[in-house]
C-alpha cells in the first residue's frame, strides 16, 4: 500500500479540496485525510501510478508539492538534517565571507560546490582560505544578526523526539554555527567542521578530517549503529550535492528546496513546504506539532 501526501506553503494555505479529490478519484485512492486545512492532505493507493512526475510537475505550477511513499514504516525514529539552506536560511561561510569583505568570490564558490560542480572538500579548503586573518569575534556578530531559522526547523524535530525519535544536525559548516542551532532547535548532537584560529583571528584553516559527503553517510550509520537502528528508520534532509549520499541512504531521504542535481536523484521534493512538511510527510497533522 502507497501513501499519497499533498503538501502546499504554509503562508498561503491554498490545496484545493477538488483537486484532492480529483487525484485521489483517478488513481482508486481511499478516503482523503486532511492534516491541516486547506495545507496538506493524504490518501492510500494500492500502487504508485506511472503517471507520477508528470503529475508532480503540474502540481507544482500551482505550488503543491506530491510525495507518494509506502504507508508503512514511513513514521522515522532518526531525523538526519543537513544545516546551511536547511535547518537555517544562509550559507553559513558565505554570510562569513560577507564579513570579511569577500562575500561574492566565497557565495559563487558555495553555489558551484552544491550543485555538484566543485568537488567539496577542496571548495571548503579553498573558501576558508579567503576568510584568513578575520576576528574570530566575528562568528558571534555573524550568528546574531545574520542567521535566522529556517521555519518549522523547531516543530520538526521537537514533534519528531515527544515520538521517541534521535534528531542529529550534521553540517558541512562549522561547529561554532552547529551548536548554536542545534542548542536552539533542540538536536540531541551536531556534527560540523571547525574554523582553526590563532590570537584571536582566524588562520585561514579548518581541521581534519573535513566533514562532506562521505562523513555525513559515516555519521548516519554510526548513529543509527549506537542506537541500535537501521538506515530504513532515518529520515535524512538536506538540499546539496554534499547531501546526496545520506539521502540516498536513509529510508526517506528529502530534497529541501534543493539544487536541480540533488532533486533529480531524490523520489521526496519539498519546493513549497517548509519544514513542517516533513512531519506530514510521516503523517503528522498539524495539531499533533509540537510548537
Amino acid at each position: 500500500m502507497q501513501v499519497v501526501t499533498l503538501i502546499t506553503t504554509p503562508k498561503e494555505r491554498n490545496l484545493d479540496a477538488a483537486l484532492v479529490d480529483n487525484l485521489r478519484n483517478a488513481w482508486g485512492g481511499g478516503d482523503a485525510n486532511w492534516l491541516a486545512v486547506d495545507e496538506a492532505a493524504e490518501f492510500a493507493i494500492p500502487v504508485a501510478p506511472d503517471n507520477q512526475w508528470d503529475v508532480w510537475a503540474d502540481l507544482q505550477k500551482g505550488c503543491v508539492d506530491l510525495v507518494i511513499q509506502p504507508l508503512e514504516g514511513r513514521r522515522k525514529k532518526m531525523l538526519l538534517a543537513d544545516m546551511d539552506s536547511t535547518m537555517i536560511r544562509q550559507e553559513c561561510i558565505d554570510e562569513l565571507a560577507a564579513e570579511a569583505g569577500v562575500g561574492a568570490r566565497v557565495a559563487d564558490i558555495t553555489a558551484r560546490a552544491m550543485n555538484g560542480e566543485l568537488d567539496f572538500e577542496e571548495a571548503l579548503i579553498e573558501r576558508v582560505g579567503l576568510l584568513k586573518g578575520m576576528p574570530e569575534a566575528m562568528i558571534e556578530q555573524v550568528l546574531d544578526e545574520r542567521i535566522s531559522h529556517m521555519p518549522g526547523g523547531y516543530e520538526l524535530v521537537n514533534t519528531m523526539k515527544a515520538h521517541g525519535a534521535y534528531a542529529a544536525l550534521v553540517s558541512g559548516g562549522f561547529t561554532a554555527f552547529t551548536a548554536r542551532v542545534a542548542a536552539a532547535l533542540g538536536f540531541d548532537e551536531n556534527r560540523a567542521n571547525t574554523l582553526i584560529a590563532a590570537n584571536g583571528k582566524l588562520t585561514g584553516d579548518v581541521g581534519r578530517p573535513i566533514l562532506g559527503k562521505a562523513a555525513k553517510v559515516d555519521a548516519l550509520k554510526d548513529i543509527t549503529s549506537r542506537l541500535g537502528l537501521s538506515a530504513d528508520d532515518v529520515l535524512a534532509v538536506g538540499d546539496g550535492a554534499n547531501d546526496l549520499g545520506m539521502l540516498e541512504l536513509a529510508g526517506t531521504g528529502v530534497a529541501l528546496h534543493a539544487k536541480p542535481t540533488v532533486q533529480a536523484r531524490c523520489d521526496v521534493r519539498i519546493n513549497h513546504g517548509d519544514l513542517t512538511a516533513l512531519l506530514y510527510v510521516q503523517g503528522y497533522s498539524r495539531d499533533e506539532f509540537v510548537t
